[in-house]
């Protein structure tokens, strides 16, 4: 629940805007408009939330493990 309303927050804040939300939770970033993941200081993959689940990306590896998908 609390999630949920943080959540809609953000949509509210960012609506319109360009922002950057730094996030380990991913599902607080599921509905950006681009993504981009860094690994050791640097810019590795970049995409969309869909776009970055299919492939073998560390996003999906990252995503996978939090949400416990096979």
């Amino acid at each position: 629940r609390t999630e949920a309303l943080i959540q809609q927050a953000m949509e509210a804040v960012t609506k319109d805007r360009t922002s950057f939300v730094i996030a380990h939770r991913l599902s607080t970033i599921e509905n950006a408009d681009m993504i981009l993941v860094m690994k050791n200081g640097d810019i590795v993959e970049k995409g969309t939330h869909s776009e970055l689940l299919q492939s073998p990306t560390l996003y999906a590896s990252l995503y996978n493990s939090q949400f416990q998908i096979a």
